[in-house]
């Protein structure tokens, strides 16, 4: 190395005095030892610098819990959406989705808008780091949801006197709750262990072009 002179900036190298400029820049040469990594080094360096539970996995990862949540969710908004959380039988006749219950019992809006939230924090999370570092918020989504669902069956219906009120909760309302405690579930194990997570950057072919 001490006896190798380089050009600064393709690189090419001359042995100790063949040469003081390069043939193909003009450029003084230096001693390599002195010169800076190149720019092709300093890229591999900052790739294989990458933790493997900081590497992005991508949008359409669905391992280590992200798939089972992003599915929970949307299927707690269909739920939320198109099931029936109340069947009513008197003084009308009439079923509710959760959506529709909704906008006569505003509150419920948030086992709604805990799924929603849920979906977006789980999308986004493309990293095991992130997905671990996530799990807190993630549960707290789901226990949103599960408490608007345990309120609403252990708070009475108010009662108007001489208007007899006959009604049932609806599968939907179930559905919603036991979709809930799943999630709550999943959470605490969502991004996995980081020990099992081989680095992509370590199986990366030698050849493989640098950009």
């Amino acid at each position: 190395m001490s006896d190798l002179l380089a050009c600064p900036f393709c690189r090419q190298l001359y042995a100790r005095g063949e040469r003081a400029t390069c043939a193909e820049c003009n450029l003084a040469l230096a001693p390599l030892a002195e010169l800076p990594p190149s720019m092709d080094a300093a890229a591999l360096d900052a790739h294989e610098a990458v933790a493997p539970e900081e590497e992005d996995l991508g949008w359409l990862y669905l391992e280590r819990g992200r798939g089972a949540l992003l599915m929970l969710s949307i299927a707690g908004l269909l739920v939320f959406a198109f099931a029936p959380w109340l069947e009513e039988r008197a003084p009308e006749i009439q079923t509710l989705t959760g959506l529709q219950f909704a906008r006569v019992l505003p509150w419920l809006w948030a086992g709604g808008v805990g799924w929603v939230t849920l979906f977006v924090l789980v999308l986004t999370r493309r990293s095991v780091y992130q997905m671990r570092s996530s799990r807190l918020a993630v549960a707290l989504m789901a226990a949103m949801v599960l408490s608007t669902v345990a309120l609403r069956l252990a708070l009475p219906v108010p009662v108007i006197r001489y208007v007899p009120r006959r009604f049932s909760w609806g599968w939907g309302l179930y559905g919603a709750g036991a979709l809930s405690l799943l999630a709550l579930a999943y959470a605490w194990t969502f991004g996995g262990k980081p020990e099992d997570l081989e680095s992509r950057a370590a199986t990366r072919p030698r050849d493989e072009p640098l950009h």
